[in-house]
């Protein structure tokens, strides 16, 4: 588990006055919110960290702020429906108990004691951490109209077969990602042919035999090419031809919550 910044963070875009998250607590702030985290545990464990080549993936696991727990849980499920068949063991002794069985169905909940408010028209998806693996149990979704509600919610978790989890203190176990409502139902979507775009049918003709070239010298032993271990185009927000896209981003820079 990662508690790290990832090192380009020192410099952040201006925050825009209109857009506010307050996370308000009536019962103090034991429960830690951070921009979330750079790194994974299996993208460590990839060959020479190779999984942290792939930029949109990279990108994801940033996209949000990160819900920490307060303290560590043990959780069994005897494959039972009833919210006692979910059995929850808390390590030590701490302040309050925030990981709970109440639903049934093998699921866990993670109460989390703030009330959000968001700007007129803005949700919060809460949902489980990005490209984070679990074994033996999934982080469900929620979208919360945080605009106007009143209530507080829990991140919710749902065993995939009988057995045993623990949770750490300090991994996270939400993350919340803001989304304007109707912002998806306002798109409008098709489907065409790609040689209906001549340019994009191009561009990606010239995309896919550049990469079975790549991969083919490498295959036949090129230094060069095995050298470079993978084509960087995208990761640099270029094209094969070098036009460079001047809003190509590579780090997300999420402010922190600061408790007044």
């Amino acid at each position: 588990m990662h508690t790290d910044v990832d090192p380009e963070e020192a410099s952040q875009p201006a925050s825009d006055p209109a857009l506010e998250i307050v996370a308000y607590s009536a019962w103090g702030f034991r429960i830690p919110l951070v921009p979330a985290f750079y790194k994974r545990d299996w993208m460590d464990a990839t060959a020479g960290g190779f999984a942290y080549h792939c930029l949109p993936m990279t990108l994801a696991n940033q996209s949000g702020w990160f819900v920490l727990a307060p303290h560590a849980a043990v959780v069994e499920w005897n494959g039972g429906n009833a919210p006692t068949d979910l059995t929850v063991t808390i390590p030590g002794k701490p302040e309050s108990v925030h990981a709970i069985s109440a639903v049934g169905n093998g699921i866990l909940s993670w109460t989390i004691n703030y009330v959000f408010r968001t700007p007129p028209g803005w949700n919060i998806l809460c949902r489980g951490p990005a490209n984070s693996i679990k074994d033996g149990i999934q982080a469900l979704e929620g979208l919360v109209e945080t605009d106007w509600s009143s209530a507080s919610f829990s991140s919710n978790w749902k065993m995939t077969r009988p057995g045993r989890v623990e949770f750490a203190e300090g991994e996270p176990v939400a993350m919340l990602v803001p989304q304007q409502r109707q912002d998806l139902e306002s798109f409008s979507v098709r489907k065409a042919e790609l040689s209906s775009n001549p340019e994009l049918f191009d561009g990606y003709r010239e995309w896919v035999n550049s990469r079975q070239s790549f991969l083919a010298a490498q295959r036949s032993g090129d230094d060069e090419a095995i050298k470079k271990k993978y084509q960087k185009h995208y990761f640099s927000g270029q094209t094969l031809q070098g036009v460079h896209f001047d809003g190509h981003q590579k780090k997300r820079r999420l402010k922190t919550f600061e408790a007044e």
